[in-house]
């Protein structure tokens, strides 16, 4: 009894990951048309990475360059390269700074996206190597904020 249940069990495990298995195929040649009507190619970063991972990871990049995502694409992919200049990564910072191009970035903002980086860094670099206390650094950067805000509020009603 134990052994028919053990093959009962087995069976359908088995028939589970055949199917599984299938649908994967399914999905990874979807992908693949997907990418060739899109890019004309496979991109070379899905030739190296996992092959069961893939689909999973063409999903989630599909999924930020979609038309309702929060950011435009364009600021995605300057945020994009402002990371990979400080990974760094030369093929992201060839992929991103051109995607930026195509979707209308100027050389200026290229530029910034990537000084902002550099002065991103450089602070992160300072104070964690002070170490000051995080939590009364919150409370001071937390006052700066209050002026600014006023600051800002009193510029505004200036201008009208």
């Amino acid at each position: 009894m134990k052994s028919l249940i053990l093959l009962v069990v087995f069976a359908i495990c088995f028939t589970g990951t055949i199917l599984a298995q299938e649908s994967q195929t399914d999905a990874s040649k979807k992908m693949q048309t997907e990418m060739k009507q899109t890019f004309g190619a496979i991109p070379p970063q899905f030739k190296v990475f996992p092959e069961h991972l893939r689909v999973a990871a063409w999903e989630m990049m599909k999924a930020r360059q979609n038309p309702e995502a929060a950011l435009p694409a364009k600021y995605s992919e300057l945020i994009g390269l402002a990371v990979a200049s400080q990974i760094p990564c030369n093929y992201c910072v060839y992929f991103h700074t051109e995607m930026a191009k195509m979707l209308g970035a100027s050389q200026a903002e290229i530029q910034e996206a990537v000084a902002s980086a550099a002065q991103t860094r450089f602070w992160s670099t300072v104070m964690n190597g002070a170490n000051p206390d995080f939590e009364s650094t919150k409370i001071e950067i937390d006052k700066m904020l209050i002026h600014v805000k006023k600051q800002m509020k009193a510029a505004q009603t200036l201008k009208k």
